[in-house]
């Protein structure tokens, strides 16, 4: 069982075919526009497949993020949900940026709730987790070569 879920508000002072380009950026759900006061409209997302979640997938990678997003859905993961915070402005020129809150994002936030009975599996394709790779020791020069680098050095700049 995979549910994706994805919320944000239309603002009076917003444009809806910003903010719905902004989604679809994220998301390739169904969305839908739901009126919830007078000027006041919400996008809401639904999936249960999770190609839905690829333009995530494509943007961790492209911006070279994996271990940050690794990081923050294990900090935002309960029990069998994890929750993205996404900057709405950052979404609308096609970039992830992940938040705490709404309030780092003056025009709101993007919401995607991931639920899976198998969501460690969700995480692990989303943002695998990366074991550096071992540094390449410096080979130490010997006082000998040193010495010959330096007496090099001191004929160039005679």
């Amino acid at each position: 069982m995979l549910r994706v879920r994805l919320k944000t508000v239309i603002h009076p002072t917003e444009d809806k075919d910003k903010v719905l380009k902004a989604v679809r950026n994220l998301f390739d759900g169904d969305i839908r526009i739901v009126e919830i006061d007078e000027d006041y409209y919400e996008v809401r997302g639904y999936s249960e497949d999770r190609d839905s979640l690829n333009k995530i997938y494509n943007l961790i990678r492209i911006e070279q993020v994996i271990t940050a997003v690794r990081s923050y859905m294990q900090k935002h993961l309960r029990g069998n949900k994890v929750t993205l915070i996404i900057h709405k402005q950052a979404a609308y020129v096609n970039k992830l940026s992940l938040v705490d809150s709404d309030r780092e994002s003056p025009m709101g936030t993007i919401t995607i709730t991931i639920e899976s009975d198998n969501i460690d599996e969700i995480i692990d394709w989303l943002a695998p987790e990366i074991t550096p790779q071992p540094r390449k020791k410096h080979r130490k020069t010997s006082r000998a070569h040193r010495a010959q680098r330096k007496q090099m050095l001191k004929k160039t700049f005679k």
